[in-house]
């Protein structure tokens, strides 16, 4: 058959040279409309059968594998074959055309098989993350690897092709280059090792809010692949970073915040040293009409008169015996202040402490945990608590410290 379009040339009186080339030409036209026409059958055919059967299954997984295209890739292969095998019958009278097609198709179906693992792998991918097992985990990095290693798979089948070795003998003599080759996969080497031990020690999960100081990242990690770490940071912008860096290099992880159920406030106000007085009997009757404070002031005045009494100490001067401060009071205040804030975690550590003094003043300092760990909303609760303290600092005849500008009343 391979000659029929040859002999009938011939016999209408066409130059033997002349048939040769028409008669290939003819068969490759007729085996090409062939594959063609046979391709887009297998497709129709595989995408219907495929959909039944996804709308049928409880599954997504099938519908998964229809999106990222592995019915479509599946269907090349049949047309493919066909290509292969009436190479040699088209080309017979071209041997050295004959050859490069055959590699070529070769070569083809390589990249095909590649295509079609890659499509599975995708899907096995995009399955896994829509599992709360997976959801967390870097299955980017895995999926990378093994791609990496069927794309290794398919360039040694394509050289070897290419130069006419057998694919054994061609990657046995990969040993002479092999510190060339590690040399290239550094990055990828050391990115998979990472990310192994990422996942056995769960150093960091997809969602978790990291800071990493020295690569400019502070933000929630939307990426972990074999190579890089994508944080989206709190201004949108996208820091990556090598992931090695995540076992090589020291960063912060925010999940052990999340998941306690409280956010952090340690925030303090500088107090001018200028402004802390010994309370006199009428400074505590005045303050007395503070709710917070009244019952501890009446209980600490009458502790601390009848000991002064019963120690017959000199009171015409405040400094003798025990007596109460209005930074005291204060610190009390806020105390108190913050155990009844309804927005404050009561389960975690809760103080108002007094730090060392500085060049500008004292720090009074605020320790809690905000009971509600969302970015905007934590920020307005320490923001409604600090309000409240810099407004109520003078009714304790105290003053925040201010920085005076030279030149400036």
């Amino acid at each position: 058959m391979k000659h029929f379009i040859y002999d009938f040339l011939i016999e209408k009186g066409l130059s033997e040279n002349t048939a040769i080339y028409l008669n290939m030409i003819g068969l490759l036209i007729f085996v090409l409309l062939i594959a063609i026409i046979i391709d887009f059958v297998i497709k129709r055919v595989l995408w219907k059968f495929s959909s039944s059967i996804a709308a049928r299954t409880k599954t997504n997984f099938d519908d998964i594998l229809i999106a990222n295209k592995l019915p479509r890739n599946i269907a090349h292969i049949i047309p493919l074959i066909i290509l292969i095998e009436f190479a040699p019958q088209i080309f017979s009278d071209f041997l050295y055309a004959e050859i490069i097609i055959e590699n070529t198709l070769r070569i083809i179906a390589i990249i095909l098989t590649l295509r079609i693992i890659k499509s599975f792998l995708n899907s096995v991918k995009d399955y896994l993350k829509t599992l709360p097992r997976y959801k967390d985990k870097p299955v980017d990095s895995y999926i990378q690897v093994f791609m990496i290693f069927a794309w290794l798979l398919g360039i040694f089948g394509i050289v070897s092709i290419i130069t006419g070795a057998s694919f054994i003998q061609f990657a046995t003599s990969l040993g002479a280059v092999s510190a060339v080759i590690l040399l290239i996969f550094k990055d990828t080497i050391l990115g998979f090792v990472a990310s192994i031990q990422v996942t056995i020690n769960d150093m960091v999960r997809i969602g978790d809010w990291v800071t990493f100081e020295k690569y400019g990242a502070d933000g929630d990690v939307i990426e972990i692949n074999l190579a890089t770490v994508k944080v989206q940071n709190w201004d949108k912008t996208i820091t990556t970073i090598p992931t090695y860096a995540l076992i090589s290099d020291s960063f912060k992880n925010w999940r052990g915040m999340t998941n306690s159920g409280g956010r952090r406030i340690k925030r303090s106000v500088i107090i001018k040293p200028t402004s802390i007085k010994f309370l006199t009997a009428e400074d505590i009757e005045r303050l007395k009409k503070i709710e917070l404070v009244s019952t501890y002031l009446t209980n600490r005045s009458e502790e601390i008169n009848s000991y002064n009494i019963n120690n017959n100490i000199d009171k015409s001067i405040l400094i003798n015996g025990r007596n109460l401060t209005n930074f005291g009071v204060f610190r009390k205040y806020l105390l108190t202040y913050i155990e009844n804030h309804s927005a404050i975690n009561k389960d975690m550590t809760l103080m108002v402490r007094q730090l060392a003094p500085t060049a500008q003043g004292i720090p009074m300092e605020i320790y809690a945990f905000s009971d509600d760990i969302r970015w905007v909303n934590y920020e307005y609760i320490m923001g409604d608590i600090f309000d409240h303290v810099l407004a109520s600092v003078s009714f304790f005849d105290l003053e925040i410290y201010e920085l005076a500008v030279a030149g400036q009343d």
